[in-house]
């Protein structure tokens, strides 16, 4: 009988048992020994590596934007200042969704195109990752508010508070200060990314631009600790920055202010100068524009409007305009003439109103010559001549000179050349010569062309700046000055400007100037032959000026035909000038005025001097006496 099977092997399931938890146990420890050496490996041969990779989820290093350094005037009035300002920022890095969150921000405050297209390309330009980059510069309580608020549901996304350029005095300092504008994508290209890191502007004109590396200071940083949403825990550690240095301009506020009342609604400018330091101290170009328009970016639409008005209100004219000085050169002239032995205090001309070049049957007229062929100045001295400014008598002068010595004698005044230090947009203007004239146009120099830079018109260019400074030579006797801004500015030495003047005789200097006193002073001529400017200015001076007016056309006029205002367009009319310098044996102000399309210079440019004047010698209170 065969033997039962069994059931069940008890002892090979044990055995299997056994082997399965003895594997498992083998595995186990394997895999433990996996993780130990694989936490050793992370914590102990690679933790440098992760500390830092962990560091630079929690820790980010910010760039601190420098304080711009201040303007002051000489008074020490603030003229280029500092305000807090709100700015909505985005950190790139900090947000899922980009375009989500721009939705959701438009949806709150309000974006226009304009701003978003602004953002993008300040996203673009940015130099490291987690740097905020501004959306909406200048926020209002109310968008503030409303960011605070929503702020749990707009991650990355932040309201800055910073520091940014103002100028209180607003259109009036314009062109004598300048302006920092946005930076933009050239200038980005150009600026050093460390020195300009978190700094959002740059001078772009005038003392702003020329100072720049002074005014902007030194970048700081600081390490801080964030959260997941890019919230600033606590600052681990931080380098302040240095902030820029202040500068005090030469420019007084109150001269200022009183030079563009005084210039009213014209266009025009006004600059103004100490003789004895060459420092600016008035410089108004009208009209102008407020240079904070800038300062948040200015949009389409107003900066069209700005650049393309017909007034030009971004055109400097007391730098970069150049006109022709019309009879404020005659002084100029005189003294050439003087020094070269080619007139004298005593030699005299018959004026009849008109003056013909040999062979020649074109008529040069006096500015008095009447259609009738009645005019002139009948018997005329050089002294006659600057304080009645006849025209006869310098197209003589100018034509015995020659052009060579006229340009080898503007020249030592300045004329034709750019010495001014501080002011970047200066142009030099155009002081003809021979070689010039061949080399631009391919044309010899003609004798009628001499004729007519006798009278400051034809090719020669200045710049008021240029007129202004060459006043402030004559005001010294021949002391040349440098033009510039900055009151403490080391450049200014005597390596900086033209030498002086030295050929031309004291006697010359006080025979011209004493002309030019008569320009503005009654004196001991007979009836009818005070100076032009005497009626409109000349009564009530407390003080002895020295002046000249001016006249320049624009348009010319056919021969025997008179200049008729009322039958010309407004902007073909003549500039008005007038050049000046008071106390005439202490000069402390000599400036120079041009009224655009004004007219006359004695009726339309010495009133805006001698206002201008008024103010500075004799105080603020001090009202222009009537002449009437």
């Amino acid at each position: 009988m065969a033997e039962p099977l069994a059931l069940k092997d008890h002892s090979g399931e044990s055995q299997v048992f056994f082997d399965r938890i003895v594997l498992g146990l083998v595995l186990l420890v394997i895999g433990i020994l996996f993780l130990a050496a694989r936490m050793f490996y992370l914590q102990v041969m690679q933790h440098d590596l992760y500390t830092t990779l962990s560091d630079k989820n929690r820790i980010q290093v910010q760039s601190v934007p420098p304080i711009r350094g201040l303007i002051y005037d000489r008074n020490g009035e603030l003229i280029a200042d500092n305000v807090p300002s709100f700015s909505l920022t985005i950190t790139r890095e900090r947000v899922e969704d980009l375009e989500s969150t721009l939705k959701s921000i438009d949806a709150l405050i309000g974006l226009t195109p304009e701003q978003i297209e602004s953002f993008e390309r300040r996203l673009s330009r940015r130099q490291r990752p987690y740097e905020a980059v501004p959306i909406l510069l200048r926020m209002t309580q109310e968008q503030i508010a409303q960011i605070s608020v929503n702020r749990y549901s707009l991650p990355g996304v932040d309201v800055q508070a910073k520091l940014v350029r103002h100028y209180p005095h607003g259109d009036l300092m314009a062109h004598a200060v300048g302006s920092v504008r946005r930076i933009n994508e050239d200038d980005a290209r150009r600026l050093d990314s460390v020195a300009y890191s978190g700094t959002e502007h740059v001078g772009k004109i005038g003392v702003e631009k020329y100072y720049e590396n002074v005014l902007l200071g030194k970048v700081g940083y600081q390490r801080v600790e964030t959260d997941a949403r890019g919230r600033i825990m606590k600052v681990l550690d931080s380098t302040p920055p240095e902030p820029g240095s202040n500068l005090m301009l030469h420019v007084d506020s109150g001269l200022q202010r009183v030079a563009s009342d005084a210039l009213g609604d014209r266009r025009g400018t006004v600059v103004a100068i100490d003789p004895k330091t060459g420092g600016i101290l008035a410089l108004v170009s009208k009209p102008s524009y407020d240079p904070n328009l800038f300062i948040a970016g200015i949009d389409h639409a107003t900066y069209a409007s700005l650049r393309d008005s017909i007034d030009v209100p971004l055109f400097n004219r007391a730098l970069q305009g150049q006109y022709e000085p019309g009879s404020t050169l005659k002084p100029f002239l005189g003294l050439i003439g003087l020094a070269t032995g080619t007139t004298s205090k005593e030699y005299k001309i018959e004026d009849p109103g008109w003056y013909k070049l040999p062979q020649n049957e074109r008529l040069y007229r006096d500015w008095n010559w009447k259609k009738s062929g009645i005019g002139g100045h009948g018997l005329v001295n050089i002294e006659k001549a600057i304080y009645r400014s006849c025209n006869i008598y310098f197209y003589e002068l100018a034509v015995k000179l020659g052009i060579d010595r006229i340009h080898d004698g503007l020249a030592l005044f300045g004329f034709g050349q750019n010495t001014a230090i501080d002011l970047p947009e200066a142009r030099k203007g155009l002081l003809p010569s021979r070689a010039w004239k061949l080399g631009s146009r391919g044309e010899p120099w003609y004798p009628g062309d001499t004729v007519n830079i006798g009278i400051g018109q034809g090719d020669i260019l200045v710049t008021p700046l240029q007129l202004a400074t060459a006043v402030a030579v004559l005001a010294n006797r021949g002391g040349t000055v440098t033009p510039h801004m900055l009151k403490q500015n080391p450049l200014v030495t005597r390596d900086n400007q033209l030498p002086d003047i030295d050929l031309i005789p004291e006697q010359a200097w006080e025979l011209v100037i004493k002309s030019m006193e008569k320009v503005v002073h009654r004196g001991n001529q007979g009836f009818g032959e005070n100076g032009t400017a005497w009626a409109y200015i000349g009564r009530g001076i407390e003080y002895r000026m020295a002046g000249k007016s001016g006249t320049a056309q624009v348009v010319g006029i056919a021969q025997g035909e008179l200049y008729d205002a009322e039958l010309i367009a407004e902007r073909n009319r003549k500039h008005a000038w007038f050049i000046a310098f008071a106390p005439v044996d202490d000069p402390k102000i000599a400036l120079a005025v041009l009224v655009e399309n004004g007219g006359g210079g004695s009726e339309f440019a010495s009133p805006v001097a001698r206002k201008i004047l008024d103010y500075y010698l004799l105080g603020a209170d001090h009202q222009v006496a009537s002449n009437e």
